[in-house]
């Protein structure tokens, strides 16, 4: 094995060596190579010269000085060249002009000794005279290198003679077979170009050729010189000898360089190519020294043994190390399978507990609902709310826990739907509002009015953000207030500039923030590379809108703020303890953002508060189905402001801040507002005096700060000369204030803070005696356009579960549906095999013996199987009603909002899918898709709603409708 290993090290070791001795050989033929093309690159574009400048000018522009002058100082050009020039083609009739125009005789090449001699002792008169021949080729203009060939007749000697001939006739440059040159004896070549008269095309003739030569070309290389400069630049790689061949005649080699050194046989040939297709080179490399010993064979081949005495140790080591390898690996496997069941395991688990929950809460909040229905006063009705706002608010912590498993698992997405974002701001408003004024705080939204009244976009994901911030500010925010505001971006952007231009210290409540803008100091949309003009809504339908809640606190500590984002973590254990909460709130509403093409950042001051901001991206009105929804939206408001269209009112607070929000609710209902700081003021006014209003708005604080001005301002008020005294409203934000009202001289009427759109409507209807048009009970219509809708159609409702029958049927009934439920699938089958009456099924997933995939996976077969047998002819088209294509639209309702996804829906080719709890609103418009209005409905008349529908059709986060057609 020794001996084995010595041998291929040893032969490696020699391969090695030739692979180096080819690639030096290599290298230096070709930079010979190279350099020999600059060299007769140069020589050609002088034969060009020459053509152009002595034969093409008349008289010539170059003479010898001329000549000698340029190519001396042109050298560095050529720098592998002894000298150049240029030898004039004469015939035998123009000899004797030629030589009397010259002042010399040509002589003849061949008679001159092959000796070295030094120049001074060289005479180019001691030279014979060319003999008589049909043509001559004396040189006429040389390099001072090369000036003793001046007069020489090129032609006379046999090399060159051949030389020059066969120059002319291929028109390309051609080299002689190495030859001494004259005074050096030193090994040279010539490299000869054919100078013509005129240009001559690729395909000319030879005899085209030799009757336009003017004159030969050549450029005197001396090989010797030449391989000895390479060579030079290759000092420090010189550990080889290189001999270069003239290969023409194969049998009988001419060497051009090289030396005799003995070497140890093994050498490398490398081809030259020097231009002349004819003349062929070689380079052959050998290497100066013998090889050393092969040490390093020998010290691997008696390394062997040790190492072979070593390998029992080391195999035994490698196989305990694999066992204990083998044995991570099962663990590790066991392991990975352990925590992926353990994964699955938490999924199911959410499914269940989704499931089990909203399974009941379906049944509470839509037996609320049908409460709604009925005949409540006023305290009746506000604990139904609050029992059902309540219910909502405990589907959506359980909806936190799903969806940061969507998010961890990237199943998360947003729906597309027309929504009223102020409608979902007051939304919030009311769900916070027990809780603002039972800690004494102000609650308030301010919407720009720059943001449209319809917009396109995910309103429960967006109500959800909100709703998670607002919930932290509620929690940690014990005086002060939360305020919200909503602007365009580049509304944002102005506003920035402005304040920061001119900063102002009055806030919402009085009380000092943290900074806004600088909780979204790092977003895009405000850095300076953007530009304004790609977030302008007005150019586009894409809106750009960035949220701000601001509140009073206690702030995020500077060690906790790093981690705000993170999921189940608090900013401190005592916190949780405190305040309690899940702890992935703030992270769901990043993920959301992100969703909407925004960005979140905060800025926080401890006990100062706390100022979270976020953009996010929708689409202006709506479209396509859409539409109705877009006019609905907006025929809300207008039905609204009809009431108190023209009314004035008179709005007394001394912060501008809070005035602003007041001002902002105040004229969504239409009405024309009038801030002054205080009660002193509320008179002096100019309006005031000539037109009084027919309200007054006064800030609690007011009002209670001094009792005698409160009682003269009532008294001036009641002294006004109008027809009705204007009625007094007190805006107050807790209800232990308001009970201190009641003490006073004057009881005006009290409006709890915040203020929404809803609630001011309720009061001043109330209060000014203006009729509420119609039921207004639970939003619904003022018309029975619903009931046209559903008036006569008859649906089944699957479902294994009583109340959720109930729900689904008396949300159904309300609207005139003929509603037929099952409570198996087996049971739905049986009901749905055509020919049968029914216009569409809500189908229950979750069911005993056969869920809700697998009856309708059968409903749909049967349905296919009988369509096919009408269109071959098999079945009567008139035992089927004359319905050639049967398919009844069958929606899923679940309580797994996990595993009953709407791919799984389609899936089994199901139309729709509702998850639970979901409320009547949700299922008409599920089943509207599905159904035409009677053609004789006022389409207006769709869309007129009272105050409260405003609030109670907006959409929310819980229930969430996600549907595939």
């Amino acid at each position: 094995m020794a001996f084995g290993i010595f041998w291929f090290m040893s032969s490696q070791a020699v391969e090695k060596r030739k692979e180096a001795l080819a690639s030096m050989c290599d290298e230096r033929a070709r930079m010979l190579n190279d350099q020999f093309n600059v060299s007769m690159n140069h020589i050609q574009a002088m034969s060009v010269l020459i053509a152009t400048f002595h034969h093409g000018k008349n008289p010539s522009a170059i003479d010898q000085r001329t000549f000698a002058s340029y190519t001396e100082r042109t050298a560095f050009e050529r720098p592998l060249t002894s000298g150049v020039a240029y030898a004039a083609r004469v015939l035998h009739s123009e000899r004797e002009q030629f030589e009397i125009q010259q002042g010399w005789t040509i002589k003849r090449m061949d008679s001159v000794e092959q000796t070295p001699v030094h120049k001074d002792e060289y005479d180019p008169a001691d030279l014979e005279p060319s003999p008589v021949q049909e043509e001559y080729a004396p040189v006429i203009f040389a390099q001072d290198t090369v000036a003793h060939i001046i007069s020489i007749d090129v032609l006379s000697g046999k090399e060159d003679s051949e030389n020059v001939l066969r120059a002319r006739e291929s028109g390309k440059g051609v080299l002689t077979a190495p030859f001494r040159l004259l005074k050096t004896n030193r090994l040279g070549v010539i490299l000869t170009f054919a100078v013509y008269k005129r240009d001559l095309p690729s395909c000319a003739t030879i005899s085209e050729r030799i009757e336009a030569t003017a004159g030969y070309f050549g450029g005197i290389f001396d090989v010797e010189s030449l391989v000895e400069k390479l060579l030079q630049q290759l000092a420090s790689k010189q550990v080889i000898l290189v001999n270069v061949y003239d290969t023409t005649n194969l049998s009988n080699p001419i060497s051009m360089y090289g030396s005799n050194i003995l070497n140890d046989g093994m050498s490398h040939v490398s081809a030259l190519n020097f231009g002349d297709p004819f003349r062929k080179h070689e380079m052959h490399c050998r290497f100066k020294l013998k090889p050393p010993w092969p040490w390093g064979a020998i010290t691997t081949s008696s390394g062997i043994l040790v190492i072979a005495l070593l390998i029992g140790q080391i195999f035994h080591a490698t196989m305990n190390r694999i066992a204990k390898v083998e044995d991570d690996y099962h663990e590790m496997m066991e392991l990975k399978k352990r925590a992926e069941a353990a994964d699955v395991a938490k999924s199911q688990f959410l499914a269940t507990v989704s499931h089990e929950i909203r399974t009941p809460m379906n049944g509470v909040l839509g037996m609320l609902h049908m409460l709604m229905d009925t005949d409540l006063d006023e305290t009746q009705e506000d604990y139904v709310r609050t029992a059902q706002e309540s219910g909502k608010a405990l589907v959506s912590l359980i909806n936190e826990v799903l969806d940061q498993a969507k998010i961890e698992s990237g199943r998360l997405e947003l729906e597309a739907v027309c929504f009223d974002l102020r409608a979902i701001l007051d939304d919030v408003l009311s769900l916070f509002s027990g809780k603002s004024q039972e800690k004494g705080i102000e609650l308030a939204v301010y919407v720009s009015d720059k943001v449209p009244a319809a917009l396109v976009g995910d309103p429960g994901r967006f109500r959800q953000i909100i709703t998670n911030l607002m919930g932290n500010s509620i929690k940690f925010t014990e005086k002060g207030h939360i305020y919200v505001t909503v602007h365009l971006v580049e509304e944002a952007v102005n506003l920035m500039e402005l304040e920061m231009e001119s900063p102002s210290n009055s806030t919402f409540s009085g009380l000092p923030v943290a900074d806004r803008w600088r909780s979204c100091a790092g977003f895009k949309a405000f850095s300076r590379e953007e530009s304004v003009p790609t977030f302008s809504s007005s150019l586009t339908d894409q809106v750009n809108l960035i949220v701000s809640v601001e509140d009073t606190g206690q702030g995020i500590p500077l060690e906790a703020q790093s981690r705000v984002f993170t999921p189940f973590m608090q900013v401190v254990p005592s916190i949780t303890r405190t305040h309690g909460g899940t702890g992935i709130g703030l992270s769901i509403s990043r993920c959301l953002v992100h969703l909407m093409k925004g960005e979140i950042g905060f800025a926080s001051l401890p006990q100062i508060g706390s100022t979270f901001t976020f953009t996010a991206v929708f689409t202006r009105g709506c479209s396509n189905v859409n539409d109705q929804r877009s006019q609905q939206i907006n025929n809300q408001l207008k039905f609204i402001s009809l009431e108190f269209q023209e009314m004035r009112a008179l709005l007394v607070d001394p912060r501008p801040t809070r005035a602003k929000v007041s001002v902002y609710h105040i004229e969504r209902l239409g009405i024309r507002v009038e801030v002054v700081r205080d009660l002193d003021n509320g008179f002096f006014s100019k309006n005031t005096e000539n037109s009084p209003p027919n309200m007054v708005f006064i800030e609690q604080e007011i009002w209670d700060k001094d009792l005698a001005l409160s009682t003269l301002f009532v008294n001036k008020l009641r002294s006004l000369n109008c027809t009705v005294t204007p009625k007094l409203f007190l805006l107050s934000g807790t209800i232990s204030s308001t009970r201190a009202i009641g003490s006073s001289v004057f009881t005006p009427s009290v409006i709890m803070k915040p203020l929404r759109a809803s609630l001011l409507t309720a009061s001043l209807q109330h209060s000014m005696g203006i009729r509420n048009r119609g039921n207004h009970r639970n939003g619904e219509l003022h018309t029975l356009s619903l009931r046209n809708l559903l008036r006569g159609r008859k649906i089944l409702v699957v479902d294994d579960n009583l109340v959720n029958l109930r729900v689904a049927t008396g949300a159904l009934k309300k609207y005139g549906a003929d509603v037929v439920h099952a409570e198996r699938g087996k049971e739905a089958i049986s009901l749905l095999t055509p020919p049968h009456h029914f216009d569409a099924c809500f189908m229950d997933i979750q069911m005993p013996e056969m869920d809700g995939f697998e009856a309708t996976k059968r409903i749909r077969d049967m349905e296919s199987s009988i369509n096919n047998r009408i269109h071959i002819g098999e079945l009567s088209l008139e035992a089927y009603r004359n319905i050639s294509t049967w398919h009844i639209p069958i929606l899923a309702m679940t309580a797994d909002v996990i595993q009953a996804t709407n791919e799984e829906c389609l899936k089994y080719e199901m139309d729709g899918y509702v998850s639970k709890p979901f409320e009547a609103e949700q299922l008409y418009r599920e089943v509207s898709r599905f159904f035409q209005t009677s053609s004789n409905e006022n389409p207006m008349t769709d869309v007129l709603f009272d105050a409260d529908c405003v609030t109670s059709m907006s959409p929310s986060p819980v229930p969430r409708v996600t549907l595939e057609s």
